[in-house]
């Protein structure tokens, strides 16, 4: 039994109630806090708190003023808040058909909530995942069950257990202090990548080191260029001369002229009384803490899975592919298709009852990936099209264009013997 446990006790150590918000003095600069709800989570954040080797606090509010984490965070959130929700309905084995009527369509379509856009809510909760490994919402429901909203809850107060039962207990803590306990059919979970299948994991807590690295470098940078610790060039004299007082002023106060820029940037200096200019390199400590900086990069990209080229590290050929189409399509692969994959089984499994809506489900609509790729997207028109697999009016219909008569035609695929059918019916060899 642990020291904390000792103290309060086993019954106080499961107590829901036991739930408070400490501002870790370190993080309470860059305006994070943590949750501490249990007696192991106190102990954890005495001793280590959000400190990293660096001697920076890493939090997710502060990892987000890191160029890298920011521009992950941005990637991912965005890709996700950005591509339409479809909610369909399976009418036969076959065929499946939009299920407008749903609450989910409206909320995805319309508003999650009192407030939020459908893709700021996306973004927000996509978010929430990547920095704190989880994301909840509480969800409304209407008549005959259905969700008709979906408001956002804070994954810094909330607190989840599994019962006896097996099932999710979730205990949120109100900015006032109360704690309310949601059994697990009111709340949208969103978890990352988990160890105990319940909660995920931060990111930002996994990649602590390697962030606050980042920030350290970062911080030493700003402190060198304001305090002019670096030059760029010496002025030399002959052996055995120096400069008096007075030509020592009149010259720092040339050198500091032409430093000051303005309109005699550019121009040329005279040196008088023999002054050489000897041009200063870079130093091997500088250039080895640029390389440390790109090196801390490739890290945060690595830990969030975005290839470094998009996130402006295109110094070295990466193993994500040999080109940036290919690079581009790995990203979507093996790293969004994670957050869509997720979205899709919690909305599904949360939000949609199988003893109503046994036959709605919902899913992210891919294509819109390659919206702003016009020669891809018409080539996989083309393509669709010749093969049978699409009519010109389902793809005027993603091109948000209105159906044209005789547009329900398939065509047969090249060197089959068959004439165009309506509708759909099998085109037979």
């Amino acid at each position: 039994m642990g020291f904390w446990e000792r103290l309060w006790g086993s019954a106080m150590a499961s107590d829901a109630a036991f739930a408070m918000p400490v501002a870790n003095p370190r993080a309470a600069v860059s305006g994070g806090s943590m949750m501490i709800t249990t007696p192991q989570g106190l102990d954890e954040a005495l001793r280590y708190g959000t400190e990293s080797g660096s001697g920076q606090s890493v939090t997710p509010d502060s990892a987000m003023r890191v160029a890298a984490v920011f521009a992950c965070v941005r990637l991912i959130s965005g890709a996700v808040g950005n591509m339409p929700v479809r909610v369909l309905r399976r009418v036969d084995d076959r065929t499946r058909a939009d299920a407008s009527d749903h609450g989910l369509w409206n909320m995805f379509n319309r508003r999650p909530n009192r407030w939020q856009k459908p893709a700021q809510f996306k973004r927000m909760m996509t978010a929430h995942v990547l920095l704190r490994g989880n994301a909840y919402a509480l969800i409304t429901r209407g008549l005959r069950g259905r969700v008709i909203a979906l408001t956002p809850l804070h994954p810094d107060r909330m607190r989840v257990d599994q019962l006896d039962d097996m099932s999710l207990a979730y205990s949120y803590t109100r900015k006032d202090g109360q704690v309310i306990v949601f059994p697990q059919e009111e709340i949208l979970h969103l978890a990352g990548f988990s160890f105990d299948g319940v909660k995920g994991v931060s990111v930002v807590g996994l990649a602590r080191e390697t962030i606050g690295l980042s920030m350290a470098m970062e911080s030493h940078g700003a402190t060198v260029f304001r305090n002019g610790a670096n030059v760029t060039g010496a002025l030399k004299m002959p052996a055995g001369r120096q400069l008096s007082p007075e030509q020592a002023e009149h010259l720092r106060a040339q050198m500091d002229e032409y430093r000051s820029g303005g309109s005699r940037e550019g121009k040329v200096i005279v040196l008088e009384d023999g002054l050489d200019w000897q041009q200063m390199a870079l130093n091997a400590e500088d250039a080895q803490w640029l390389d440390a900086r790109k090196f801390s990069r490739g890290d945060i990209a690595m830990f969030f899975g975005v290839p470094p080229h998009m996130i402006g590290d295109t110094d070295k050929a990466t193993s994500w592919g040999s080109g940036l189409d290919s690079q581009g399509q790995n990203f979507v692969t093996y790293t969004l298709e994670d957050y869509l994959t997720m979205w899709e089984e919690a909305l599904n499994v949360d939000c949609i009852d199988p003893a109503t809506d046994p036959q709605v489900f919902t899913r992210f609509n891919r294509n819109a990936l390659v919206r702003g790729d016009i020669k891809t997207r018409w080539d996989s028109y083309v393509r669709a099209m010749q093969w049978g697999v699409m009519s010109p009016n389902e793809v005027r219909e993603l091109e948000d264009e209105n159906p044209r008569e005789g547009g329900d035609i398939y065509y047969p695929p090249p060197n089959m013997a068959a004439t165009p059918t309506e509708g759909n019916a099998n085109v037979a060899p």
